[in-house]
């Protein structure tokens, strides 16, 4: 399920973004509701049940209608704004550069992963439109607060943040798919492939031979985690793996420079 951000009416979701929200500012007794409790209400329910969750369920955590909702929020797909760009002010707004820019990008690279880990249903939402809220352009900028010590210029400097952003984003979706494989298909990881493999070396003996490249790369795999299924054990070492090339593809342009 993809969900594209900006479905709303602009200057509406534009000024819930920001809080310059006319609603927020109306004269009289404070109201029993604001905005900022129902996105953090819908964050928990998009947590517990992803993106197909309704406005109904996010009333019922308040102990409201969907329809008390409307007066703070015009519907899902501004609601859906908000809760990307307040989940995102989780995350660090400044990293310390004490050690360099590399050590300082891996862990705003494993505080997305772990973020991401933490509200897969952000996953579901496309990067094609942004939000345009502010805790989604303080992601950016302290990636970017990072990389710009470099001394790169700024057209090398957004290919990185761009691939960065990209690399992490794409690993932590094979990880939340290999997480929720499982309750959609009523399959585990190990049964799945246990019982495909077996019949795929019956019918193909010789599928080492016929793809021998492959084979180089399945052999001299890294110890398994006992703790995590086995598709995930793959993401999280490619996602260190290719963390490790990605960055260190930068310091070959920083040294090129």
């Amino acid at each position: 399920m993809v969900v594209y951000a900006g479905q709303g009416d602009p200057r509406r979701s534009i000024e819930l973004l920001w809080r310059a929200s006319v609603a927020e500012k109306r004269p009289g007794p404070k109201p029993g509701l604001s905005v900022d409790a129902i996105v953090d209400a819908a964050i928990e329910v998009a947590d517990e049940q992803g993106m197909a969750f309704s406005m109904r369920a996010v009333g019922e955590r308040l102990g409201r209608t969907a329809m008390a909702l409307y007066t703070y929020v015009p519907g899902k797909n501004e609601l859906v704004d908000l809760m990307y760009d307040r989940a995102m002010a989780e995350l660090p707004a400044s990293y310390p550069l004490d050690d360099g820019w590399r050590p300082a990008v891996t862990r705003w690279a494993h505080d997305m992963w772990e973020f991401y880990s933490r509200h897969p249903w952000m996953l579901q939402v496309s990067q094609a439109r942004p939000v345009l809220g502010p805790h989604e352009f303080a992601v950016t900028e302290a990636l970017a607060a990072i990389l710009v010590t470099t001394g790169l210029p700024g057209r090398e400097l957004r290919g990185i943040v761009g691939a960065v952003n990209y690399f992490v984003r794409g690993a932590a979706q094979t990880v939340s798919e290999a997480r929720a494989a499982g309750g959609a298909t009523g399959e585990g990881d190990e049964e799945w492939w246990y019982a495909r493999s077996a019949v795929l070396l019956e019918i193909e003996p010789d599928l080492e031979k016929k793809f021998p490249m492959l084979h180089v790369l399945e052999s001299d795999r890294e110890p398994v985690d006992p703790e995590l299924p086995y598709l995930e054990n793959d993401a999280v070492k490619n996602f260190r793996s290719g963390l490790k090339v990605l960055l260190d593809g930068v310091e070959a342009a920083v040294a090129k420079s």
